[in-house]
């Protein structure tokens, strides 16, 4: 990875977190990547598109859900994702 890779975390930490971002998987063939909808209007539709394009490129998709965009995912949902999947991906839209 780049050197000049910069990260940015949108959450509303009051000094920012170093943090080496995670090795990406070398493949999708066969690993179980979640889709986390984090309840923001069509953010559903853009999941979907992804679902499809994932699936054809061989990984497994599970869909979980937010109950508010208002607020952090809770600590069990978070929990769930990590030990039932290799990757996660979260949808922002607006």
């Amino acid at each position: 990875m780049s050197e000049n890779l910069r990260l940015l975390d949108p959450t509303a930490e009051r000094q920012s977190a170093q943090r080496e971002p995670l090795p990406r998987p070398k493949t999708l063939e066969g690993l179980r990547v979640g889709l986390l909808d984090i309840s923001k209007p069509r953010g559903d539709l853009f999941l979907d598109r992804l679902e499809a394009k994932l699936g054809e490129c061989g990984a497994t998709v599970r869909r979980y859900q937010k109950p508010t965009f208002t607020k952090p995912a809770p600590l069990d949902l978070r929990r769930q994702i990590a030990e039932e999947c290799g990757a996660v991906v979260e949808a922002l839209a607006d």
